[in-house]
């Protein structure tokens, strides 16, 4: 099968590395340079959908967010070629927040009180207290500020509607501030039925014991140990399931990976966000916890039906921890070299993310 991985980070390392682990696998042709992928991986020229159709391409995973929210998936799927992802129509539960909570309300999934604006008088006459503010588009997992004080608040809705996240803020959701652990969920979806994977923690805070200002995200445990078969088993059937039946319901079928970061309230789970994505770092875990071959099963999601399919895992748990430069997430230079990347350890494997090889070194 011959695989074109769309993505050049961190998460598409990990996915890199799993699926050439399987004999399916006959060809692996990548859009970015990554130091972690293999050598002899092509590297797509020009426009994706023409070159995926002239190179015989088998399946393209895409990765990040933006291409999914861009229609990639469904241009590619209009020239017979097959793509584990969503559609434009259903990536809107990512790419819009003020969807996303619409669409929750609509099927009765858990979530926050919530409130969208594009005048930010009324955004600031919308804050009463602690919340969160949220510009409405894609951020880069960068757009959510958790304000305690009224203050934070009122500075997020400045800063959201100055342009800080270009058009990502032209809309601004403000939503109840829940309390509780927060733990993510992502399910391989056929449009017609969630299959769930190991649940997974992220930390997003810069610093040590949630300090410090929020990331794309520090490093994920998987499984985090609070959270047991049963947990999984009631966000399958309250929120992941009831995802893919309303996007079936509403004409837009879901394919692909859903990731629903869910906060463990005292009165249940509720959601926090939707992806429509593997999570980085969530995915490094997950690919290290997986105990068997990755590529079948992302090929029959995205052509046909996961009935009867069922996921292994290895037994224990996976860490993933995030290496940055000292000022992240601010602006750092580039080019600094990467040292200390002895030959890792049995159980240890090195993804890279923001990185490059030059002249030999990393």
């Amino acid at each position: 099968m011959h695989v074109l991985l769309v993505g050049g980070g961190g998460r598409e390392h990990a996915l890199a590395w799993r699926v050439c682990q399987s004999p399916a696998l006959s060809r692996l042709s990548v859009t970015h340079a990554n130091p972690g992928f293999p050598a002899e991986a092509t590297i797509a020229s020009g426009d994706l959908v023409t070159w995926a159709s002239e190179q015989g391409v088998d399946l393209v995973i895409v990765g990040p967010e933006t291409p999914l929210a861009e229609g990639l998936v469904d241009r590619l799927q209009a020239h017979g070629i097959p793509a584990f992802g969503p559609s434009q129509a259903a990536a809107q539960l990512e790419a819009s927040k003020a969807f996303a909570k619409s669409f929750m309300d609509r099927h009765g999934i858990p979530t926050a009180g919530w409130s969208v604006h594009t005048d930010a008088a009324e955004a600031h006459a919308a804050i009463t207290g602690p919340c969160v503010v949220k510009a409405d588009g894609l951020a880069a997992g960068k757009g959510v500020i958790i304000a305690h004080e009224p203050e934070e608040a009122h500075a997020a809705v400045d800063a959201i509607f100055g342009g800080r996240f270009g058009d990502a803020g032209s809309r601004v959701v403000i939503e109840e501030l829940m309390t509780g652990p927060e733990c993510s969920f992502l399910a391989i979806c056929d449009g017609e039925r969630a299959l769930p994977l190991l649940p997974c923690r992220d930390h997003k805070r810069r610093f040590e014991a949630g300090t410090g200002p929020n990331t794309g995200g520090m490093g994920a445990i998987c499984p985090p140990p609070d959270v047991d078969p049963a947990l999984v088993e009631r966000v399958r059937r309250e929120v992941l399931q009831p995802v893919v039946d309303g996007m079936r319901a509403e004409g837009s079928p879901f394919r692909g990976l859903l990731y629903a970061g869910l906060m463990l309230t005292p009165t249940g789970p509720r959601v926090l966000e939707f992806n429509v994505r593997f999570g980085d770092p969530e995915c490094q875990p997950l690919m290290a916890m997986l105990d068997m071959d990755l590529l079948p099963v992302l090929h029959t999601a995205a052509t046909g039906s996961l009935e009867g399919i069922e996921l292994r895992w290895h037994d224990g748990a996976a860490c993933c921890v995030v290496m940055v430069a000292g000022a992240y997430p601010g602006t750092v230079p580039k080019g600094m070299p990467i040292e200390g990347l002895a030959p890792p350890a049995e159980d240890l494997v090195v993804f890279f993310a923001g990185a490059t090889r030059a002249d030999g070194a990393i």
